[in-house]
């Protein structure tokens, strides 16, 4: 039985100021699949993540998120997503506990305690939970950020750079804990600047100027290239797309 992409976007294009940050960006992303979203800053991975969770409205293009589309079911796409920005986005002044609660009200959940308590044991915060927002390590304030991301049970999860500034222990826990939930069924497009979380993922998009400049698997990616390594297929990307941009 074939099952549906969990995300299925053509041609998506968002303009500012008359110049286009996305530019006829297609995508996607299979049920249960890990999918790396990488390019420079300043790429368009942020405003084409926006436009999938239905935070922005694309000026053209069309598609689907979880079967939903993302112009006419924005509202409804926004309850089955957890988006995880780039800036840590709870109050630091609310404890994880009371961060957590809050974010179960935002989404109307029934059985509200019981959904901050599955949320505390996923993700190791229990012992914690008393502790304010404010005075944890950038890796436990990562840690919260997914809980809450993760407390109504989403079937989509979109990443934008989650581990940035994150020391190294705390990132390789985080993708340990991500590729549990892709175990579990759930979909995750997560944007990084790492080479070695890049190398986690089963599929990768690359970007920049805009465009969509290679998709596959890192293997696939560096034998397009003729590159020696993943890093060295990006590199190689971006200088063939400065040279049609300039």
């Amino acid at each position: 039985m074939n099952v549906a992409p969990a995300i299925d976007v053509t041609g998506l294009v968002k303009r500012y100021g008359g110049r286009a940050v996305v530019d006829d960006v297609s995508l996607q992303v299979g049920a249960g699949r890990i999918c790396g979203f990488l390019g420079p800053n300043g790429s368009g991975k942020t405003t084409t993540i926006r436009m999938l969770c239905g935070l922005l409205t694309p000026d053209a293009g069309d598609g689907t998120c979880l079967g939903l589309d993302i112009r006419r079911d924005a509202a409804a796409i926004k309850r089955q997503v957890g988006y995880m920005t780039q800036k840590f986005g709870l109050y630091d002044d609310l404890s994880i506990r009371q961060n957590l609660d809050f974010v179960a009200r935002l989404f109307e959940l029934p059985g509200r305690r019981a959904a901050v308590d599955a949320a505390l044991e996923r993700l190791g915060l229990t012992a914690r939970q008393h502790q304010l927002a404010g005075s944890l390590s950038g890796g436990w304030k990562q840690r919260l950020a997914l809980a809450s991301c993760l407390i109504h049970q989403p079937r989509l999860l979109l990443l934008d750079e989650p581990t940035a500034g994150v020391d190294p222990k705390a990132r390789r826990e985080f993708w340990d804990q991500i590729h549990a939930l892709a175990a579990d069924g759930i979909t995750v497009l997560v944007s990084t600047h790492y080479m070695d979380e890049a190398e986690r993922c089963h599929d990768l998009v690359y970007i920049a100027y805009g465009r969509v400049l290679a998709r596959g698997s890192a293997a696939e990616i560096v034998a397009s290239a003729g590159a020696s390594d993943l890093e060295d297929a990006f590199v190689r990307l971006v200088g063939q797309a400065q040279d049609n941009y300039t």
